[in-house]
């Protein structure tokens, strides 16, 4: 199979297509024939040597999600068959023409989405998710606050948050995605820079002096605190992103005040069990909203996996509004 190496660690220069033995499955395995995949954070932070992969995911093949058919099958799989369209998340090599993933991974693609918007979905759509609804409590008439809200979680978020009959705080470092935000489900919102002070008074004025009752902080670093200064009484602030840094200064009176939760979050580290429930929740609430269209998944731009060194350039650029998709 053809497939994406990284064959050191460096700039998008180190990038290369190769070919890789074809994988096999394992007894509670698939292989799926992957036609799209998407770029995240993760894979270019593996890029950079920062993010090595779990155990047991390739150690020179990236890539954290797919979407493709189903075209072997473990012995001890069922409810699949040969031909399914599926997506998912992957512990990696995911960019390539195969990937093994094991089947309870799997979600079923609708039927009206193509390839390139189906692989824009399992990454952002599972996390927000798992973030918002499963550890963050979002309830119907939630307040919430999405940091980062024009990334690919970003932009799934505040459609859940709206799907689910909540309200949704967004911030941005551009007016242009801020805008654009409130098309996908933001009521209100804030472009910040480096002084995130602003951000309190917003969230105070737009929730009537009240605060918000979720945070999906998808940045880190100093927007913990700014998200734990803008939390109502017991509120939740889930912590899923550390571009902004790992550092975090925390106002510990007001949390104890407050009664308020940080947590923090990843997938790709997960066991297998933890996965299969995070991909289920997913499926039983997400799925019938990608069908009707209650949602949708937002792809910025699609590349040929031939210029996936010109996908990586443009996501460390910042430029992405949702997702940035690879396709053979």
């Amino acid at each position: 199979m053809r497939a994406v190496i990284y064959t050191a660690a460096g700039d998008p220069g180190i990038i290369a297509l190769g070919d890789r033995p074809d994988p096999a499955p394992g007894a509670h395995d698939v292989i799926v024939r992957v036609r799209a995949s998407a770029l995240n954070r993760a894979d270019v932070l593996q890029r950079q040597g920062r993010y090595p992969p779990p155990a047991g995911a390739p150690a020179d093949i990236p890539g954290i999600e797919y979407a493709g058919e189903i075209a072997a099958l473990g012995s001890d799989v069922h409810g699949w068959t040969l031909g399914d369209r599926v997506f998912g998340l992957a512990d990696g090599g995911a960019h390539a023409e195969l990937v093994r993933v094991h089947a309870s991974h799997l979600a079923r693609v609708p039927a009206h989405l193509t390839w390139a918007d189906a692989a824009a979905v399992p990454e952002a759509f599972i996390t927000a998710h798992d973030a918002l609804v499963t550890q963050g409590g979002l309830t119907h008439g939630a307040r919430a606050i999405v940091t980062a809200c024009g990334s690919g979680v970003g932009t799934a978020a505040l459609q859940l948050i709206r799907a689910f009959g909540a309200q949704a705080f967004g911030t941005t470092r551009s007016a242009d995605k801020l805008e654009r935000a409130r098309a996908l489900g933001a009521s209100d919102g804030i472009v910040l820079g480096d002084d995130l002070a602003p951000m309190t008074e917003a969230v105070k004025r737009w929730s009537n002096g009240q605060g918000a009752d979720v945070a999906c902080d998808l940045v880190g670093g100093p927007y913990v605190d700014a998200c734990v200064t803008s939390m109502a009484l017991k509120g939740r602030v889930i912590v899923v992103g550390m571009l902004g840094g790992t550092s975090v200064p925390l106002n510990l009176a007001l949390l104890l005040r407050k009664r308020l939760t940080v947590r923090g979050t990843v997938l790709r580290a997960r066991d297998v069990q933890e996965k299969a429930a995070a991909t289920h929740a997913f499926a039983h609430d997400m799925l019938p909203m990608l069908a009707d269209g209650a949602v949708r998944p937002i792809v910025h731009e699609v590349f040929p996996f031939s210029a996936i060194a010109d996908a990586h350039r443009a996501m460390e650029a910042g430029e992405p509004f949702g997702k940035l998709v690879l396709t053979w």
